[in-house]
């Protein structure tokens, strides 16, 4: 067959041979963690990109590009584009520590979108420079730990639930028991010690008086208009307004090249699950302190 017909033999090798390019394409782009240019980069003038959306449960796959853009000689300047209100505190806290390592190397400038309130502010905060729009939805410099009862529910569905505890406060903020005095003072003081937190944070960042940012962080929400006449941001302005102020700092001259920092791509199983469960999972990691804005929040 095949010396009858020679053309398609030649197409058969030809497919095949299109079909390995482009799965070892897809294996090495993988493995190497998918931008194939800025692994291939030995010099150059270009920005590094990294956007942080959505609520901040995990500081690994940010850190992680924060670091690669560090040891990347190619790229001359970072913009964090935010468009977060917060999460969980101590992921915020591993990101803040990152630019600050990486700060020391290279200019970095946040870009608020939307919103970067909370964590998201808390980010922004350890930039060299901020740059927001006036309609930006940013501060909110505060701690909350939101907590449930069910005591009422569980008599009248004829239930109920025991605590073994080693000592009297191993149990606070059961959803079982009502919060006690006692409890509720521990927790406050918890809450305080992480909100001093925040407010030495962001005095450290922006290089303003603890009593001034202490004054600011009552917990409420600005537009970056209002962020700017207090001095929580540097900037008014957009995306591209932050990178030419990045190229600026690092001293590129001309339109600089981008480089987005490449997301981890969950696998066709875990985008199925999460569909389906991902709501439960994340209303369930709200529990506990949180730096985060938001008042949409239905328990």
């Amino acid at each position: 067959m095949a010396r009858k017909f020679p053309l398609l033999k030649g197409l058969g090798i030809l497919s095949v041979l299109i079909m390995v390019f482009f799965v070892a394409v897809f294996f090495y782009a993988y493995f190497t963690g998918g931008d194939l240019e800025v692994l291939s980069m030995v010099g150059g003038s270009h920005i590094g990109v990294l956007q942080i959306e959505g609520t901040i449960e995990s500081s690994r796959e940010m850190v992680q590009n924060l670091k690669q853009f560090g040891e990347n000689k190619g790229i001359k300047a970072v913009v964090l584009r935010i468009d977060s209100p917060g999460g969980a505190v101590a992921p915020t806290q591993e990101i803040y520590d990152e630019i600050g390592k990486l700060k020391k190397k290279k200019p970095v400038i946040a870009s608020l979108g939307a919103t970067a309130a909370s964590g998201g502010y808390y980010i922004a905060a350890a930039c060299d420079q901020v740059v927001a729009n006036p309609g930006t939805l940013t501060g909110s410099i505060g701690v909350i730990m939101e907590l449930g009862n069910v005591e009422e529910l569980m008599k009248k569905l004829g239930l109920k639930g025991y605590s073994i505890k080693s000592g009297p406060n191993k149990d606070i903020g059961s959803p079982l028991r009502p919060l006690s005095p006692e409890g509720k003072a521990i927790l406050q003081s918890l809450v305080d010690n992480v909100h001093a937190q925040f407010v030495s944070a962001v005095a450290k960042g922006r290089k303003m008086p603890e009593e001034k940012v202490r004054g600011l962080a009552d917990g409420r929400v600005y537009s970056g208009e209002q962020a700017k006449n207090l001095g929580l941001v540097d900037v008014l302005g957009t995306m591209e307004d932050a990178v030419d102020l990045a190229a600026k700092r690092a001293g590129i001259e001309g339109t600089p090249e981008i480089i987005y920092a490449r997301h981890e791509e969950k696998s066709w199983w875990e985008r199925l699950f999460f569909s389906y469960f991902g709501k439960g999972f994340k209303q369930g990691e709200r529990w506990g302190l949180r730096y985060e804005w938001s008042p949409s929040f239905i328990p």
